[in-house]
């Protein structure tokens, strides 16, 4: 709080005065740091300083850290507004690159690195190429990052000058901090250069393990990433990267874990014995489960990268289950995570457990999270049949609760039981036929309709039921009047007597009084059936339906198998490649090799991107 009384408005013209001033006898240079405060303190309250430009570059020679740091953070705010100008700081920055300091060198270049000003470069250019090979380490490794930022700027600069051959030799620097810097400036310029060579041999990448263990948690993610750029020949070589990886697992960073993860998912790919890479995503499980310890987002982030790998190896945790089940306190899109892999372990072994924790999710107070545990358990009954009866009961539970979004989303999911298990719980029907008058949605309004045409035969007052959705019919959203459309026509086959005051009705309205080009033409076909071939409409309506299935959609294999590439990054949370939200990325691929083993996973899913739940 103590410098808060320098964020008051100053005149240019007094603070040139006061830096004039400060430079006689101001042995401690005391004076320079209260008046670059006061200058520093105006920038941040958008106050123009930029006319103090070459006052503040004589300052620069001040031999005080804590002067110089002020003084640069000035230049760098300045410098692109005043191109011309910035060529004056030049040889400041050419006097402090020599200092003894160690700290001095690094943050004159790094300050360089900042300004991306034309008339820098040439000067930034020289500078680096001396800073690449310094002594000091700390000197080094900011040399290593700058790289990157003129690379960014001057692309030409840095290959004309040969900034990326030093940058290469960087790797073979004994300190790891050097590398690890070396790596992500190397990985960052193949990530934004497509044709940028970025492979590593196998005597390199046992280097960058050596290295591993001795770099900060940042340090290690960097060289875990630039792993990936390796591509074994031979399936020996593979094994020992992903064996050497393996102790990353029990980090304490979750970067680092799921850094890992993704180098041995990746090694995978070239190791040829399939019990050697179960053994491999045996072992990932534990680290994986240990992070839904932390907080929300990291738990949340750890989901999505298990949705992921269950899409590849479906029996990928399936002794875990009980670690996915829902807290209280749970975020809800923790919770729907958690939700959507709860389902894809299920099985009939553990059902039991499941079942009674999908019908408690039903009874929260979130709309959206009941709704999805509601069409989990209807989907539970359509993928283990065995379990069907349960889930059934459930959900009549479920209604007898008359909630009305309860009642609703049930409904939904019972038609879709009602399709994957013909004339089996027709019981139920008079339960869901109680709650008519709390329909309001056009989904769930579908749904019944669909079981009361169906089982229209079965219904003794289907009649009565159908025209009591008919009231609103040219009300109703397109796919609610298709729904009637159909029901009404399967009464009037199944019990003509019975359907014959509704048939003329709907057949007109579809006909005549809609706008919906596809329930128009719908009506038109089924009058002109029922009108010259009875036989041939009833074999049509009634017909084979599309099969349910409660199979999880799956990604793409192409898309999956690049997303495993980017375990850990936005991509495996959003579940999109990074080219579909940042432009100018490198794609990355698995690279065929001699040791590249294929292997289809296709078999477990159907390709289709979507949320099931």
């Amino acid at each position: 709080m103590a410098d808060a009384k320098f964020f008051a408005k100053g005149k240019v013209q007094e603070l040139r005065e006061e830096l004039a001033a400060a430079d006689k006898r101001d042995t401690k240079h005391t004076k320079k740091r209260i008046v670059l405060k006061k200058i520093v303190a105006n920038m941040t309250m958008g106050n123009d300083m930029s006319p103090l430009f070459a006052d503040v570059v004589a300052v620069m020679q001040a031999p005080m850290l804590e002067v110089k740091k002020m003084a640069y953070l000035y230049i760098v705010s300045y410098a692109r507004a005043k191109p011309d100008l910035a060529k004056l700081t030049i040889s400041a920055f050419e006097r402090d690159l020599v200092d003894p300091n160690p700290l001095i060198r690094a943050l004159a270049l790094r300050t360089m690195g900042y300004m991306q000003v034309d008339k820098l470069i040439e000067a930034l250019s020289t500078a680096l190429l001396k800073c690449l090979v310094d002594k000091d380490a700390y000197v080094a490794k900011t040399a290593a990052i700058s790289v990157v930022k003129l690379y960014t700027h001057d692309r030409g600069v840095v290959e004309r000058v040969g900034l990326i051959e030093k940058l290469r030799q960087l790797l073979n620097n004994e300190n790891s901090m050097v590398v690890a810097n070396a790596v992500a400036a190397l990985t960052e310029i193949a990530e934004k250069t497509p044709e940028f060579d970025m492979r590593m041999d196998f005597t390199l990448s046992s280097k960058l393990l050596t290295a591993l263990n001795e770099c900060s948690e940042w340090g290690q993610v960097y060289i875990l990433e630039a792993l990936l750029y390796f591509v074994p020949q031979d399936h020996a070589d593979a094994e020992m990267i992903a064996e050497r990886v393996m102790p990353r697992l029990q980090h304490a960073n979750s970067a680092v874990v799921l850094s890992a993860i993704r180098v041995v998912l990746y090694m995978t790919n070239y190791i040829l014995k399939d019990e050697i890479v179960n053994s491999f995503f045996k072992r990932i499980g534990s680290p994986l489960v240990t992070l839904l310890h932390n907080g929300p987002e990291v738990q949340y982030v750890a989901l999505r990268n298990i949705q992921l790998i269950l899409q590849r190896k479906p029996d990928f945790l399936k002794n875990e289950i009980k670690v996915f089940f829902c807290k209280y306190n749970d975020p809800i899109y923790v919770k729907i995570a958690k939700l959507e892999i709860m389902f894809r372990l299920v099985n009939d072994e553990n059902i039991e457990q499941v079942l009674p924790e999908l019908k408690e999710y039903a009874t929260e107070i979130d709309v959206d999270f009941v709704r999805k545990s509601i069409r989990a358990i209807g989907k539970c009954a359509i993928k283990i049949e065995s379990s069907a009866d349960r889930c059934v009961r459930t959900l009549v539970d479920l209604i007898k609760t008359k909630v009305n979004y309860v009642v609703q989303e049930s409904i939904i999911v019972i038609k879709d039981i009602f399709r994957r298990y013909p004339n089996k719980y027709e019981g139920i029907i008079t339960t869901l036929c109680e709650n008519l008058d709390s329909l309001d949605e056009s989904e769930a309004k579908a749904s019944m309709i669909w079981i009361i045409g169906h089982y229209s035969d079965r219904i003794e007052n289907a009649d009565e039921l159908l025209d009591h959705f008919m009231d609103g019919f040219k009300d109703e959203t397109p796919n609610v009047q298709l729904s009637l459309l159909t029901a009404v026509v399967k009464l009037f086959i199944k019990r003509p007597t019975k359907g014959q005051e509704l048939i003329p009705k709907i057949l007109k309205w579809s006909t005549e009084d809609v706008d919906n080009p596809d329930l128009r033409d719908r009506g038109f076909i089924y009058w002109r059936l029922l009108s010259t071939d009875p036989v041939a409409a009833k074999a049509i309506v009634f017909g084979d339906s599309a099969p349910i299935s409660a199979e999880m959609e799956n990604l793409p294999t192409q898309t999956l198998e690049e997303l495993f590439l980017h375990i850990s990054t936005l991509a495996s949370i959003y579940h999109k490649t990074p080219q579909t939200f940042i432009g100018g990325l490198r794609q990355k691929k698995v690279e065929p090799s001699a040791a590249f083993v294929f292997r289809d996973f296709s078999a477990y899913g159907r390709h289709l991107d979507g949320d099931v739940l």
